[in-house]
């Protein structure tokens, strides 16, 4: 079987290219002949490379999508999985969720009317109502009932296929290993309720309204960790500031292993607005901490409140504060770490690629 996945850039932080990489390492162990198109990945390791000049984002995007339909029309793969809206692909993987959703909830008409936003909108439109389209990987039962509510019409085509979490190095064991001296290092103490948060994206992953909660938790010693790369990160620190909680945070910048943070934090909160299935999520619940997220997060199918975290609608700083305030409580959110570890207990990479390959054997018998 011959397999191209299409991602446009490789990022280390990003979600979507953990997915990628865990995908390759599987698959190509199971015999699967597997080539990266992109315009940038790490190490040149794309075995097709589409690279248009760049004229703006929408002129990128365009000619990334017309090189990768060209790689499709010449049949050099028998299926093509695409992690970017390109109509005429076999497989997309919505590991980004639905454009259309992102932007009701986002709230800002105005951005509609952007050149960007009107072209992946069509492009998604076109995408899933084009007749080569033979599955849509959806990461999160959200993921899936909203592209079935938008287009009944492909509901047979969508198949969830959560993401697989390395449990080796996940695990609720990195407490012992890590949480004294990363605490002290940080000057956290040994008993302030730590609250973590992993993300890029600031905007979209909450962190203003993690800021906000933050001032009206009732547990005063809490602090918040933030591990991620923004470029209006001042913006965010300005704002701690005018909440009076800038010494209860700490900006710690992308770290390329979140696994001493996440031995040294007591529970991780990802207030976002819109995310199909974070990693971070997961690897959080995996390490045995418990996960405060909002309902529009797809990691919420995971959580049962009171048990292994929290559920909250989406910039709700209020609401947020209370579950924050409630897992904080002494050796509440250490009680519930094997319940968080158990949740994502079926998620292994063997699973996953189980799951893949499986769909990938159904789609090409079906097309002989």
């Amino acid at each position: 079987m011959k397999l191209a996945i299409v991602r446009q850039k490789y990022t280390p932080f990003g979600g979507a290219e953990r997915f990628v990489a865990r995908a390759l390492d599987a698959l190509r162990a199971q015999g699967v002949a597997v080539d990266i198109i992109a315009r940038n990945w790490e190490d040149d390791a794309a075995g097709v490379k589409c690279d248009p000049f760049y004229l703006g984002r929408t002129w990128r995007d365009m000619g990334f999508a017309r090189c990768v339909q060209r790689v499709i029309a010449s049949g050099r793969y028998d299926l093509v999985q695409s992690h970017e809206r390109i109509p005429g692909c076999h497989i997309f993987r919505a590991g980004d969720g639905v454009h259309a959703t992102w932007l009701e909830l986002a709230g800002k008409p105005l951005t509609w009317l952007s050149p960007w936003h009107r072209y992946t909108l069509a492009a998604e439109a076109a995408m899933l109502r084009h007749p080569d389209l033979r599955a849509v990987i959806c990461n999160s039962r959200m993921v899936r009932d909203d592209i079935a509510r938008r287009f009944p019409a492909i509901a047979d085509k969508l198949h969830v296929i959560h993401n697989g979490i390395d449990l080796e190095h996940f695990h609720p064991g990195l407490r012992a290993l890590h949480r004294d001296a990363v605490r002290t290092k940080l000057g956290a103490g040994g008993t302030a309720p730590v609250i973590l948060y992993v993300g890029s994206g600031y905007a979209r992953k909450g962190v203003a309204t993690l800021l906000e909660a933050l001032a009206h938790m009732a547990t005063s010693s809490a602090a918040v960790w933030i591990i991620g790369r923004d470029k209006h990160e001042n913006h965010y620190r300005q704002l701690a500031r005018k909440l009076g909680v800038e010494k209860r945070v700490r900006f710690l910048g992308a770290q390329h292993d979140v696994r001493p943070f996440l031995g040294a934090a007591d529970l991780f909160c990802l207030p976002t607005l819109y995310d199909p299935l974070p990693n971070a999520a997961l690897e959080a619940l995996a390490s045995g901490l418990p996960v405060v997220t909002t309902t529009t997060c797809g990691a919420a199918e995971f959580i049962e409140p009171g048990v292994n975290g929290a559920l909250c609608p989406p910039l709700e700083p209020v609401a947020m504060a209370a579950g924050l305030d409630a897992l904080c409580a002494p050796g509440i959110a250490h009680a519930m770490a094997q319940a968080a570890a158990t949740s994502v207990a079926a998620l292994p990479p063997a699973t996953m690629s189980a799951q893949l390959l499986g769909l990938y054997r159904q789609l090409m018998e079906a097309a002989q």
